[in-house]
């Protein structure tokens, strides 16, 4: 009973700081997100083996900082998108400064650097972007609102309907709990909630708006399937104990960071 109360209310104080973030001012929501995005490259490099206290690492934080920073502020049209091509000097830099290290250097550990900047810093960093709907001026939180909602609708009702009538393991491989029944009764849920959110946001329309909750809930159901398969190669059950009864932040995370970079591309391409 204890746990559920922990749950409960840290479940709630998540929910205002970020829908709060939102609806105060895209800074606001730039500023949190830049907390979180350190945490989860934290989170991801010491669950990857490649966070070790060394000095060394401390230029692999900086690029993904970085990342975040200039996709952020280039997406909130902060900066022009010509900073991108420094994005482009950070990569070959990744692996230039393996060769600095003495000891034990390793291209596998590149590898994992550049996993953790796409895994979690370009994804954090395009949430900011999604304040500009194309076509329309000044900012708009339409979009970063119902992708969270989406996300938490989903997750929320895949759970209790998993719960009730689940049979069929949907990647027991990966993660053994999850269910078909309980991913259908997220994916109904949200395209549920995708309509209130079209009477709401009107701006958007009702067909982008069912469209939107099938690109969410499918990616982020896979993105929870990788971030499962992460922790299951690391031999853990939480990425991280930032929050208390919910693990870390890319288990807060993981399904709206995945979905992030498709909602971006089918708002600004399609």
């Amino acid at each position: 009973m204890k746990d559920i109360y922990i749950r409960t209310i840290t479940g709630a104080f998540f929910l205002v700081a970020v829908i709060g973030s939102i609806l105060l001012h895209p800074l606001a929501f730039f500023g949190l997100m830049f907390v979180f995005a350190i945490l989860g490259l934290n989170e991801f490099f010491m669950l990857s083996g490649n966070n070790n206290g060394r000095k060394q690492n401390v230029p692999y934080y900086l690029f993904g900082i970085l990342f975040y920073i200039i996709i952020g502020l280039i997406g909130l049209g902060y900066l022009d998108i010509r900073f991108a091509y420094f994005l482009l000097l950070m990569l070959p830099l990744t692996i230039v400064f393996e060769l600095f290290r003495k000891t034990d250097a390793s291209w596998l550990r590149i590898g994992s650097y550049f996993t953790g900047f796409i895994f979690v810093a370009i994804p954090f960093g395009l949430m900011n972007a999604l304040f500009i709907i194309p076509g329309f001026e000044g900012f708009s939180t339409a979009i970063l609102i119902g992708l969270f909602v989406l996300v938490w609708t989903s997750d929320v009702f895949a759970y209790l309907t998993g719960s009730m009538f689940g049979k069929h393991r949907l990647f027991e491989r990966i993660s053994p709990k999850k269910s078909w029944e309980g991913s259908i009764g997220g994916f109904i849920f949200a395209l549920i909630a995708a309509y209130i959110l079209s009477l709401f946001y009107t701006q958007i329309g009702i067909v982008n708006w069912l469209i939107l909750a099938v690109i969410i809930v499918v990616t982020g159901t896979l993105g929870d399937l990788c971030a499962s398969l992460l922790k299951r190669l690391a031999g853990v059950k939480d990425t991280g104990t930032f929050f208390p009864g919910h693990g870390g932040v890319l288990d807060r995370f993981d399904a709206t960071i995945f979905a992030t970079p498709f909602v971006f591309v089918y708002i600004n391409l399609i």
